[in-house]
């Protein structure tokens, strides 16, 4: 058997020099070395989402990878994917090291500097160890890190007021009405509102877990408030101070057992960047940043993007920002955001809506938000685009199906250099934001289509009657015209008989060729000269075809003595 391992080391230097001793080994394939622990479990998790046998069977994991400490980065790994054995490579030998690596899930210690025997030896022993327990796997149970475990969806603020946590409710909501299991963490540890949000009255909040190493279902259960609709909410601490007992391991635990029993775990990270919240952005699946389309806004999301870089916890690749309160009037739209943060801005935006909102803020109920309202229907769309109403048992998880499709695409050589080579792109384990367009967003935009097609069909339908309409009104102004003329004819023929001239061709002489008509001139009693014209009034267009009516004109004038 052939026996892959891979190495996660910061230095270069002691990364090629493990490498060339690794090399040495008999029946060892050595992978490409990853440098720090985010770029560790995003490979391991692209791994992961095809099966458990695209996994290495050892993980050597260097005393000074980091960021994150190399305790922490065995006991995520540990967590996250049993079926590969951790060795830790340190100078330091010592019992208390020794049993600190063992608690937390290490498989063995390799001293440095490193020497043939004791590599080989700690190596075959891991591997032997991953390969009963892929043995065991394989009798049904799922791919950890990939199949296993729910999705983690970080949503933060740029900054305060922006929608932060109506943005988290309405789509847990959304997700939860689809039929999935869910959970909403609230992580604004001083000032979470989520609990207001929902009318809850609660007593035990996620600071109540910070202190419990080790979190059984039975724990987890009793931290969690469950919800009349259905959510798992566990909640931000009411005294804001205890917030600071919940540190970035605490987090990183916290988000672990929740995903072990939820299909879907939201956290409403606020806009502050704790620890806590830090440790769930990076090991997040994806991170949603909200902004509203002004400057205020749109540059504090560029600082927590860049901070986040700083950091090392994800990269604005892998980040996704939706704008919230936006008409098609702001001068800030998507695309700048877009530029500006170097993000990818979601295509769903939300509006503003605040007569919509007050209403269910203000009674904390905001499950009942009228499905009506422009604010619900934009962000359940934003869920149908992130994948959070994808049904359940559809595919790899809603935001993992893209990056378990493209690693079922490789064989399976080919799909480890690739996830291998490309482990800096995205941060904490998660599958980065290149994956949040999955099957959902293309239907709504042939629905979008679908629309303009019926809009140009309801148009062909109804030209005819537009067409007879004018038809009908061009018409009318043609009889119109044709009565003046008749008139104004007959006057002036009348005014000409009236002092003898000669009354048809008075009559005759303004009258256009296509209303040419018979004026009749006569007296009427002693002194007075009528004239009357009688024109055919035309059809549609004059002197072409004539209607077989007509309408007449007359007029009376004193006749003058000569």
């Amino acid at each position: 058997m052939t026996i892959r391992i891979l190495p996660a080391v910061g230095d270069p230097d002691a990364a090629r020099a493990i490498g060339g001793l690794l090399g040495q080994l008999p029946g060892v394939e050595p992978l490409p070395a990853v440098g720090d622990s985010a770029r560790l479990l995003d490979t391991l998790a692209v791994l992961a989402a095809a099966s458990v046998d695209e996994l290495p069977e050892v993980v050597l994991v260097h005393e000074r990878l980091g960021p994150l400490p190399a305790l922490e980065v065995i006991r995520e790994v540990a967590l996250r994917f049993p079926a590969t054995g951790v060795v830790l490579v340190t100078a330091d030998q010592g019992p208390a090291l020794y049993a600190a690596a063992m608690d937390v899930g290490a498989r063995g210690l390799a001293g440095l500097p490193l020497s043939y025997e004791e590599v080989g030896a700690r190596v075959q022993a891991a591997a032997h160890w991953a390969t009963g327990v892929r043995r065991h796997l394989g009798s049904g149970g799922e791919a950890p890190g990939g199949g296993a475990g729910g999705t983690l969806l970080a949503v933060v603020g740029a900054k305060g007021g922006v929608g932060t946590t109506v943005t988290a409710v309405q789509l847990a909501l959304a997700a939860c009405a689809a039929g999935r299991s869910v959970a909403l963490v609230d992580l604004d540890l001083q000032s979470g509102d989520i609990a207001s949000y929902l009318d809850v009255q609660f007593r035990r909040s996620i600071a109540d877990l910070a202190g419990i190493s080790d979190i059984s279902p039975r724990v987890l259960q009793d931290a969690v408030f469950p919800h009349p609709t259905g959510l798992g909410l566990l909640l931000a601490p009411a005294e804001g101070e205890r917030g600071e007992e919940v540190g970035d391991l605490a987090a990183r635990q916290i988000a672990a057992a929740l995903r072990s029993r939820y299909e879907l775990v939201i956290a409403d990270c606020g806009t502050q960047m704790t620890a806590a919240g830090a440790a769930v952005v990076e090991t997040a699946d994806a991170a949603l940043l909200v902004t509203t389309p002004d400057v205020v806004s749109v540059r504090a999301a560029k600082r927590m993007v860049r901070l986040w870089d700083r950091l090392q916890i994800r990269k604005a690749a892998d980040t996704v920002t939706v704008l919230n309160r936006h008409t098609r009037h702001s001068e800030i739209q998507p695309a700048l955001v877009e530029r500006t943060t170097g993000t990818r801005t979601a295509r769903t935006t939300v509006p503003a809506g605040y007569k919509e909102l007050q209403p269910a803020v203000d009674s904390g109920r905001m499950q009942d938000l009228d499905a009506r309202s422009g604010v619900r229907q934009a962000l359940w769309a934003l869920a149908g685009e992130l994948g959070l109403i994808t049904a359940p048992g559809a595919g790899a998880g809603p935001l993992r199906g893209a990056a378990a499709h493209a690693s079922r695409s490789l064989t399976g050589g080919a799909r480890r250099r690739r996830a291998i080579g490309s482990g800096g792109a995205g941060t904490g384990g998660g599958t980065g934001a290149d994956q949040l367009a999955p099957v959902p967003m293309g239907r709504f935009r042939r629905r979008g289509g679908g629309d303009r097609g019926q809009v140009a069909v309801e148009f062909l339908g109804i030209l005819p009657l537009i067409l007879v309409v004018l038809v009908a009104v061009w018409q009318c102004v043609l009889v119109g015209y044709t009565y003046a003329l008749a008139g104004n004819a007959a006057d002036k023929g009348a005014r000409a008989a009236a002092v003898g001239g000669d009354c048809a061709a008075a009559a005759r002489a303004d009258l256009p060729g296509a209303w040419r008509g018979g004026p009749e001139c006569g007296g009427q009693g002693t002194g007075v000269v009528r004239a009357e014209v009688s024109l055919q009034v035309p059809a549609l267009f004059p002197g072409l075809v004539n209607w077989p009516w007509t309408v007449t004109g007359s007029a009376g004038a004193a006749e003058e003595e000569r």
